[in-house]
């Protein structure tokens, strides 16, 4: 079967969208793995400093990822679960 490419640090979208969706480890979520999910789950990325903004096509809401350190902030955790959900998103 197919398997959605691991990111830099190893960790499987998969498992990445697990967390997400978990909601428990919002405050401890790895940037590169949120960036990484974005990429799998099909968003187009472009950057303006450290600002990484995603868009998809049929996706209203734009998702603006910026790192705290290494780690995500947990707002845009949020914001990520949120978007899977209101448009049933998949890998």
């Amino acid at each position: 079967t197919w398997q959605p490419r691991r990111n830099a640090s190893g960790v499987s979208p998969r498992r990445v969208l697990a967390r997400v969706m978990s909601g428990h480890h919002d405050a401890s979520m790895r940037f590169a793995d949120l960036l990484g999910l974005m990429h799998a789950l099909g968003f187009r990325e472009r950057t303006r400093g450290g600002h990484h903004i995603f868009g998809m096509p049929g996706v209203v809401d734009i998702i603006n990822l910026q790192a705290h350190g290494s780690a995500a902030k947990p707002y845009q955790v949020r914001q990520v679960r949120q978007a899977v959900i209101r448009y049933n998103l998949k890998l």
